[in-house]
């Protein structure tokens, strides 16, 4: 299978650091850094006002390296066959200077609207647990956060490359990130990061305005994003 060149990219696109989580096992979990200039946003850790929050990101996870993963594999996103490609990880607000701390919002979730994301989420348990993480901070209700969820996931085309290959592949991070460029025209270097966990290609992280309009630039997610040379892509099973 041809290995994608990216020169021009390289060129390009800034410079990406180190990623080392699984699914959701990293958003949640890092405290936003000190603002070295007293920005307001530099909050206490649970003292943030659902709602209060600069863009969003959104996550896409490669399902073959995730169900790869002894760690909390579902059964109907990993089946043999499923193939599903990238799926939805979540849609998390965030600040432009660090990742948003956790919020003060309802973690409840209604079984009303859980039931409708079956198309959207690979499990309903990673529905609840994105809610309680990082929607109930957006500041709308459950149904209007998974509306966002649903329309930042149709504002981004997978590239055909990308769309369930049946063969492994072994590209760069700047390579995905290349073809997901091609595929989105308005999406541009320093709007999206990949990350790798293990050699393989983990996510897809993709900067997105407030208001769903349109791409954002995120140096802070760039920061984060995967510095390996290359890594490898698997194909579904």
């Amino acid at each position: 299978m041809k290995v994608f060149v990216a020169a021009a990219l390289l060129a390009a696109t800034p410079a990406l650091a180190a990623s080392d989580c699984i699914l959701d096992h990293c958003a949640d979990q890092r405290a936003a850094p000190a603002n070295s200039d007293g920005d307001a946003r530099a909050r206490p850790r649970g003292t943030t006002p659902s709602g209060d929050f600069d863009y969003y990101l959104l996550a896409l996870s490669w399902s073959p390296s995730f169900c790869a993963n002894d760690v909390g594999r579902s059964r109907h996103q990993c089946a043999p066959g499923a193939n599903p490609g990238f799926v939805v990880h979540g849609l998390w607000p965030q600040y432009q200077r660090g990742l948003a701390p956790p919020c003060d919002g309802d973690g409840f979730l209604p079984n009303s609207v859980a039931s409708g994301l079956g198309d959207l989420f690979p499990d309903d348990g990673l529905a609840r647990h994105e809610w309680r993480a990082h929607g109930a901070c957006s500041g709308k209700s459950p149904a209007g956060y998974f509306a966002d969820v649903r329309t930042a996931r149709e504002a981004v085309a997978i590239p055909p490359e990308l769309k369930a290959p049946r063969e492994n592949l072994v590209l760069s991070p700047l390579d995905v990130q290349r073809v997901f460029f091609a595929a989105n025209p308005r999406l541009r270097p320093g709007m999206m990061a990949v990350t790798c966990q293990r050699g393989a290609l983990q996510e897809a992280r993709i900067c997105l305005s407030k208001d769903l309009r349109d791409f954002v630039a995120c140096p802070e997610v760039v920061r984060r994003g995967c510095r390996s040379q290359s890594m490898s892509v698997p194909a579904g099973r």
